[in-house]
């Protein structure tokens, strides 16, 4: 099987450079400039004192990437919908991985129920979990979760693409394993902006748990299984982003809780998918109130302040 990742971002770069060490590798990067540094010096700026194997082919060339039997769709969740239809012709037959976490503002889908529905000739399966760009391509243990509704294919990725360091679960539940991915950034935010906010420990404890009752709540709704968002994709995912400032979705909370800048050429997955939760959650029906909440303070409707009282004063229930 030959393997192409689609996006020399941090965690594009970080899975082909742990894939590399044990087969070829092809990485696609949209910035041709990128890519020479990348070839010349084997290092990139996005992932600091770390080497690049010499089984990574670094290429600007898309390609490179549509020769591969299987992909790794490393591209910002809101792009992905634009670069399957633009290369549907390309991707049709492939098996494709989504490698981000998000919901479509437009389609409210999920990366890999987008793959499925634009490409329907192709396999998809998603790969999540608790895990930092800089920590994989350490070679630090990571788990994760592969999720891959076609099982027989499902194992032989699980197989592909575990190494040493890299420990991959397999699950059927892809509608559960894209919610979790996607929707633990949302809660990331707000447990970002409690902090920076100074309403401290107990009360990011509160939101993380209500969080995960909210989570749970649209994915069993949506068809997922519970017991996939209490494994990594989920409660695993969950921990790591709602308490770590390497985590971007938890740092621009931070900065909205402090009432500071934060950088505009960082992508946030979660702003999007703030909104789109919020909007798939009012169609369907769904009570998600911290969702709700965060989304009309990412809109200015609302001060933290006010979010903080409208949940403190909703009506007292068993839990």
């Amino acid at each position: 099987m030959t393997i192409a990742v689609a996006g020399a971002g941090a965690y594009g770069t970080a899975l082909a450079v742990a894939l590399g060490k044990k087969a070829p590798v092809h990485l696609w990067a949209r910035d041709a400039a990128l890519v020479e540094a990348m070839r010349t010096t084997r290092t990139t700026p996005r992932l600091p004192n770390v080497v690049l194997p010499e089984n990574i082919d670094v290429s600007a060339d898309l390609e490179t990437v549509f020769l591969a039997d299987t992909i790794l769709l490393a591209v910002p969740a809101q792009q992905i919908s634009a670069f399957l239809i633009t290369h549907a012709d390309r991707l049709a037959g492939k098996t494709i991985v989504s490698c981000a976490k998000g919901i479509d503002l437009t389609t409210l889908k999920g990366t890999a129920s987008s793959i499925s529905e634009l490409i329907p000739s192709a396999t998809a399966a998603i790969l999540t979990g608790p895990s930092f760009a800089a920590d994989i391509a350490k070679g630090l243990p990571t788990a994760l979760t592969l999720a891959c509704a076609d099982d027989g294919v499902g194992t032989q990725l699980q197989a592909d693409l575990s190494t040493k360091t890299l420990r991959l679960y397999r699950t059927t539940d892809v509608i559960g394993a894209e919610l979790g991915g996607s929707l633990k950034n949302v809660m990331a935010i707000a447990c970002g902006a409690c902090i920076g906010e100074g309403m401290g420990d107990s009360a990011r404890a509160a939101l993380m748990t209500r969080g995960m009752a909210e989570m749970m709540r649209l994915s069993i709704a949506m068809g997922g299984q519970s017991e996939t968002l209490m494994g990594l994709s989920g409660f695993g995912d969950l921990v790591l982003t709602c308490t770590s400032e390497q985590s971007r979705n938890y740092r621009y909370g931070l900065a909205l809780g402090r009432m500071e800048g934060f950088d505009p050429s960082i992508t946030v997955e979660g702003v999007a998918t703030t909104h789109a939760v919020a909007k798939l959650a009012r169609e369907k029906g769904i009570e998600m109130p911290i969702v709700t909440m965060l989304s009309g303070l990412l809109d200015g409707k609302s001060s933290i302040t006010e979010a903080i009282q409208g949940l403190l004063s909703r009506p007292l229930k068993e839990e």
